[in-house]
């Protein structure tokens, strides 16, 4: 009762409300949270502290940064979610709200493009910052293995290089990506592969024009650490996944490079097992780390994951 009352406490406040409403949508900075309800920074951290301790947000620092997402488990998790469920959508000020937080996103995006344009030629160098390219392509053979994939999917497809590893032994190939600079040079390098199963679409990896249940191998290589909102790419990829199929994550274990916020548009430092496996619980997906490639100071993570039914039936 103690946990419930201080839950109740937590999000009875109009300010709370519409936090919890956005935070739904995505994981937000304070200051996003500030672009977007026109409210002082210290009063917004006032909030998100008494909501944290009610229970009803989780708060989690990366470097210099401190993101906000609805908490994952508990009785203010649960609490957090039904309130969400029933607030007005069509509200007047939820949708001034949401019209604020959609041009904060496509800021988000926009810069990522900026930098993604301005980089696409030399993007398999800037790569190279990390474990050599060949020791973590080497993993991903081996991890995926030499079996016939139907319909490969590579998410954030950039130059095209995912299509290129395993597009000789998959039916059909698409990758999708946001940058047109990227997916020119994408459909060149394809061409000179002579892929020609293999094609490249702009899309974004939050909701990709696909049908459910359709991909027998999804790919995240490097990517994620761009995204607005890795648990929703991840749900995504959960829906067009076909039964039995597997998605191949591959991003960097938590790190302290803040210059790569400044130079290279990483909206995340890294991601640790822990917060992958809480993605693949929300969209009902296993992950498991398979392998760990150390680098300095760069180290590189490669999960592979299931749908949750698929992996238990598996192990039984």
């Amino acid at each position: 009762m103690t946990d419930l009352l201080s839950a109740l406490k937590g999000a009875a406040e109009a300010t709370r409300l519409r936090i919890l409403v956005l935070l739904a949508r995505a994981e937000l900075t304070v200051t996003e949270l500030t672009q977007v309800l026109g409210q002082s920074q210290p009063r917004l951290s006032r909030h998100l502290k008494l909501m944290a301790e009610a229970g009803l947000i989780d708060r989690f620092r990366e470097g210099a940064w401190v993101f906000h997402r609805p908490a994952a488990e508990g009785i203010g998790a649960r609490l957090a979610a039904e309130v969400v469920a029933l607030a007005r959508q069509d509200d007047p000020a939820t949708s001034r709200d949401f019209a604020r937080l959609d041009s904060v996103l496509k800021a988000r995006t926009q810069a990522a493009a900026e930098y993604f344009a301005a980089n696409a030629e030399s993007w398999d160098r800037i790569r190279a910052l990390h474990v050599a390219e060949s020791e973590v392509e080497a993993a991903l053979d081996r991890i995926v293995g030499p079996g016939r994939i139907d319909f490969l999917l590579d998410v954030g497809t950039g130059t095209g290089r995912m299509l290129e590893l395993f597009g000789k032994r998959a039916l059909r190939g698409l990758g999708i990506d946001l940058s047109h600079e990227m997916l020119a040079i994408a459909r060149a390098r394809l061409e000179a592969a002579g892929l020609s199963q293999c094609q490249v679409r702009h899309g974004d990896l939050h909701g990709m024009a696909l049908g459910g249940g359709v991909a027998d191998l999804v790919v995240f290589h490097q990517v994620l650490h761009f995204a607005a909102d890795p648990q929703a790419a991840i749900t995504e990829a959960g829906r067009v996944l076909a039964p039995g199929g597997r998605i191949l994550l591959v991003d960097f274990l938590p790190h302290g490079l803040e210059e790569l916020r400044d130079r290279h548009a990483h909206r995340r430092l890294g991601f640790s097992p822990r917060e992958v496996a809480a993605w693949g619980r929300q969209a009902k997906l296993e992950f498991q780390l398979v392998e760990t490639l150390t680098g300095d100071p760069l180290s590189v993570g490669i999960w592979l994951g299931r749908h949750a039914a698929a992996a238990t039936s598996e192990r039984a």
